[in-house]
């Protein structure tokens, strides 16, 4: 159980972090939070618990096929707040068109015979 709590401590910190240097900068704030960094920390967390290279190696390969759909929030979510739409209602759309990248691109990736 504190293995858990060490794990959520550190992410949790590391997401709150970036937060607050976003407030400060927004360039920083972005570069911080474009990197791996959680991706990373999973990557790590799953070899310590598990000593599975493989496990490591399908979930770097999920991550970099799943990288893609995710970028559709980054398009959208801009767009949609400067054409007037608010935050939530912003957030909303793009969360549900992003869903919708993750869907058509897991389901196009299947019929190519990529595994995730």
């Amino acid at each position: 159980m504190s293995w858990i709590l060490i794990k959520l401590a550190v992410t949790t910190v590391l997401i709150v972090a970036i937060s607050e240097i976003a407030r400060r900068s927004t360039l920083a704030g972005g570069l911080l939070a474009s990197l791996p960094v959680i991706s990373v920390l999973a990557m790590v967390w799953l070899y310590l618990d598990t000593r599975d290279t493989d496990q490591v190696a399908a979930l770097a390969s999920s991550v970099f096929w799943l990288v893609i759909p995710s970028l559709t929030l980054f398009l959208s979510l801009p767009l949609l707040l400067k054409a007037g739409l608010g935050f939530w209602p912003g957030m909303g759309a793009s969360l549900a068109i992003t869903a919708g990248a993750y869907l058509l691109v897991v389901s196009v990736l299947g019929r190519l015979g990529v595994a995730l």
